[in-house]
């Protein structure tokens, strides 16, 4: 069994921002995989499919972001699963829109949410899909305020068309370690 956490923050004022690409993601691939994130457990929302006989958790935690390590130990837990059996999904300002980087292990770095699972899981032992969201455009724009911008249409376009569909390669690459 493999748990597969799109981080992001739950709520109407906080749908298709640029911080909740880990819940975006994660909708893209549970409609690939036709099943929906909908059951709540271990406050999270949860979606179970079976890939390569295989069954795959989809968790959208509901602790907001800096929180997310409160969700992911209790998912951890009750599923009974290792570390090496875990993989996040999240925003990361300081690579290039689009972007992506796969790593098994790694600090937090400036992640609020990752720092928090790292630290509640004890490890830096965690698989990671970090997506891209190209970095402040001006020096003086806040932080919060461009993770918590709406991504433009066809920002959203691009997601979908190109960008999940080659997070998915490292997302299936991890599913065959």
């Amino acid at each position: 069994m493999k748990i597969i956490v799109g981080l992001g923050n739950p709520g109407k004022d906080y749908e298709q921002t640029r911080h909740n690409i880990g819940w975006l993601f994660l909708e893209y691939l549970a409609e690939k995989y036709d099943t929906s994130i909908s059951k709540s457990n271990c406050d999270s929302l949860i979606g179970e499919t079976k890939i390569n006989n295989e069954k795959i958790i989809f968790a959208k935690p509901l602790t907001y972001m800096n929180l997310s390590g409160n969700a992911v130990s209790k998912l951890k837990k009750w599923y009974k699963v290792e570390n090496e059996d875990i993989l996040i999904i999240y925003d990361d300002i300081d690579i290039p829109f689009g972007n992506i980087r796969f790593r098994e292990k790694g600090s937090g770095g400036t992640h609020n949410g990752m720092k928090n699972i790292v630290q509640m899981l004890s490890t830096q032992e965690i698989s990671r899909i970090r997506i891209g969201l190209g970095g402040l455009k001006h020096e003086k724009q806040n932080m919060a305020d461009f993770v918590l911008q709406r991504f433009k249409k066809e920002e959203l376009e691009k997601l979908n068309n190109e960008i999940f569909p080659e997070a998915e390669v490292k997302f299936e690459e991890f599913l065959d370690k």
